[in-house]
């Protein structure tokens, strides 16, 4: 994912965690996050949704990307303040296409 988005131009930088993420998150002010959902300590929910009610960073979209599928888990995610929901495998074409169209709106 970050080299698909890295040859389209874009700058980006990666947690190992979601704890990690959000200090990421408040240090950087990131135009848009893409958010695993299964990481070690917080999830990907817990994070999005402490990204959802810090005042700093609710702004910033988070589009999820996960290899839970089922539609609760999109539900879920959506719920917890996502704005869209990819589930891996994602393709570089989609993920670049993704983040084009949220940035431009």
């Amino acid at each position: 994912m970050q080299r698909a988005l890295e040859r389209s131009g874009y700058r980006t930088a990666v947690a190992n965690d979601g704890r990690e993420g959000l200090r990421l998150a408040r240090e950087m002010q990131p135009d848009l996050i893409f958010m695993d959902i299964v990481m070690p300590g917080m999830n990907g929910y817990q994070a999005t949704r402490a990204l959802i009610s810090d005042p700093d960073t609710r702004d910033i979209p988070v589009i999820m990307v996960s290899s839970k599928g089922q539609s609760t888990d999109l539900i879920w995610g959506l719920r917890q303040g996502a704005v869209d929901y990819l589930v891996k495998p994602v393709s570089a074409q989609e993920l670049v296409e993704k983040a084009q169209a949220l940035l431009a709106s």
